[in-house]
């Protein structure tokens, strides 16, 4: 199952776990966005944990920010935190408008323990690790959610409600965003790291991070449901 190009780290850690991965980029919820059989209470449900989640993976970022080495590292994860911000967030603020869902409604939800465990995970990767622990744990939404809009842009149904979604994840900007982020870990991994650093056990632990945190991106699928 070959992926888009982001980089080789990327490509590397999405190799090393093939069914978790497959479980996240393949589930049933995403499926039925591609179909439009996909309830829409489910989605708008999930729309709103994951606009809760976003606030956090913001917050993620910018701690990226504070712990890169180099000013273009903290250029690349502040530029993420404004795409998130002002791009993914809009997204979910408008199409919940347009259910009748206020954006005070969304600010007020109370988070699940799926939203919970998913996005405590990745900021305690960046509070007790260092920069390559927590963009390992980070990769995985980022570039899970680029390889499956641009996959559901050419396999979806022509009639399916949930095509403003899959546009806006497969669309070049978002697109632009994960090659950049791939970019940066490629390099984040070869200046810390060296050309060695497949073959250290620092390596097998990001793999590992990288793993979990696809883990919990399938199981965050799950709040669509009632």
């Amino acid at each position: 199952m070959s992926g888009p190009d982001y980089g080789r780290s990327f490509a590397a850690w999405r190799a090393a776990c093939p069914g978790p991965w497959r479980a996240y980029t393949r589930h049933a919820f995403v499926e039925g966005m591609a179909d439009g059989t996909l309830p829409r209470p489910a989605f708008l449900r999930y729309l709103v944990q994951d606009y809760l989640f976003l606030i956090h993976f913001s917050r993620a970022w910018a701690l990226a920010v504070v712990k890169a080495g180099t000013l273009d590292e903290m250029r690349a994860c502040a530029g993420t935190v404004h795409a998130l911000v002002e791009g993914e967030m809009a997204l979910h603020v408008r199409i919940c408008a347009e259910a009748g869902i206020a954006q005070s409604e969304l600010t007020a939800a109370e988070e699940a323990p799926e939203n919970l465990a998913y996005t405590r995970y990745v900021l305690e990767a960046g509070y007790s690790g260092d920069f390559l622990d927590l963009l390992a744990a980070l990769a995985p939404c980022v570039l899970g959610y680029g390889e499956i809009g641009l996959r559901l842009a050419g396999a979806a149904a022509p009639g399916t409600p949930y095509r403003d979604w899959i546009e806006a994840y497969a669309s070049a900007d978002y697109q632009q965003t994960c090659r950049a982020v791939g970019t940066l870990i490629d390099e984040a991994v070869a200046d810390r790291l060296g050309e060695g650093a497949r073959k250290l056990p620092r390596w097998d632990a990001l793999a590992a991070r990288f793993e979990t945190a696809t883990r919990l991106e399938a199981a965050f699928w799950g709040l669509g449901r009632a």
